[in-house]
């Protein structure tokens, strides 16, 4: 395994991580089944694991498969995102980035989180008020790095400036979606994390399954029945697709290793978060460790989705409140009469 450094915190990590969301039990998953996969992913030199408090029980699984084997692990988690019914168990505040990390702790069944992450920005708080409290939370020890994710290119360069203009802990990390569908990133986020020598962890190299080979133009699943993800039934993205395949197998390659591949070729992205849910998802991403593209491959994508483009979008995207809320961007109705 080659390993990478995650930016500049003089951290080691693996090209390739796991994504723990799946590991969840409300995922179909029981906890003895993915403390398999974990232990086989480690005993290959995959050192990255990454979850979140919103991810169902997956912190607790995570913890339970880690006894014995903390020390060396690069373990991430995040907070931000709703936690329970309670209107103050979500977001970047002082008063909850305190007692989410104390809960994340416990269920991880560690005395340190090696990278404390954003999951959403919280544009109710300033980002002094969370800066401050993730600073406090690295010197008492608590927590390594400190990073972001799926956060515009504008607010990691704020974030960055407060953290200098009020000698706070600045964000090391940022975990940004990036596949072969979803390109977008390349025309800021990774330029700028690039420039503020931040790691980057993509999520959804696999487009949330669209690049798994499973989901085909004029064919029906059990994903694509059932709703799971919107995106599935997308034609923008099937028709990309549809274009990929056989690119991949006139490289000799399945498209999930060129997928895979692909994400960690740019020079901006540190590691790709996979979600080998099961021995054979992880069977087939350890398969694909030693895959490289070469330039005309790379080139031939670029004809295909053009850089720093999407095709369609994820259920998961970042949206901000001036695209949530219709007021943010319209004049009351009195004033434009008026007009």
């Amino acid at each position: 395994m080659k390993y990478r450094t995650l930016g500049r915190t003089g951290i080691r990590v693996s090209p390739y991580a796991l994504g723990t969301l799946m590991y969840a039990t409300r995922m179909g998953n029981e906890p003895a089944e993915s403390a398999r996969v974990i232990h086989k992913a480690l005993d290959v030199g995959i050192n990255l694991l990454d979850t979140a408090d919103a991810y169902g029980d997956s912190e607790e699984v995570v913890g339970k498969a880690l006894k014995g084997r903390r020390d060396n692990v690069v373990l991430a988690t995040k907070f931000g995102l709703p936690a329970g019914e309670d209107p103050n168990q979500r977001g970047t505040s002082r008063r909850w980035i305190m007692k989410a990390v104390e809960n994340s702790l416990r269920r991880l069944q560690t005395d340190y989180i090696d990278i404390y992450q954003i999951q959403r920005l919280d544009p109710s708080t300033d980002f002094e008020e969370t800066l401050a409290a993730l600073t406090d939370l690295i010197r008492s020890g608590k927590v390594r790095a400190v990073g972001s994710s799926t956060t515009p290119a504008s607010e990691i360069v704020e974030a960055q400036w407060v953290a200098e203009r009020r000698n706070l802990e600045r964000l090391r990390t940022e975990q940004p979606p990036y596949s072969l569908l979803n390109r977008s990133v390349e025309r800021e986020v990774l330029p700028v994390a690039q420039r503020h020598g931040m790691g980057v962890m993509v999520w959804g190299p696999l487009a949330q399954g669209m690049l798994t080979g499973r989901v085909r133009k004029n064919q029906e699943n059990t994903l694509r029945r059932a709703g799971f993800f919107k995106h599935l039934n997308d034609e923008r993205r099937i028709d990309v697709v549809e274009q990929l395949i056989p690119l991949a197998e006139k490289a000799g390659m399945p498209l999930t290793h060129l997928a895979m591949a692909f994400t960690i070729a740019h020079p901006g992205v540190t590691s790709a978060l996979a979600g080998a849910r099961t021995m054979a998802h992880l069977d087939d991403l350890i398969a694909a460790f030693d895959v490289t593209l070469s330039d005309d491959l790379l080139d031939r994508i670029d004809e295909i989705v053009p850089p720093g483009t999407d095709v369609g979008a994820l259920d998961q995207d970042y949206q901000p409140p001036a695209i949530q809320n219709p007021h943010l961007r319209r004049r009351p109705a009195t004033e434009r009469a008026a007009a």
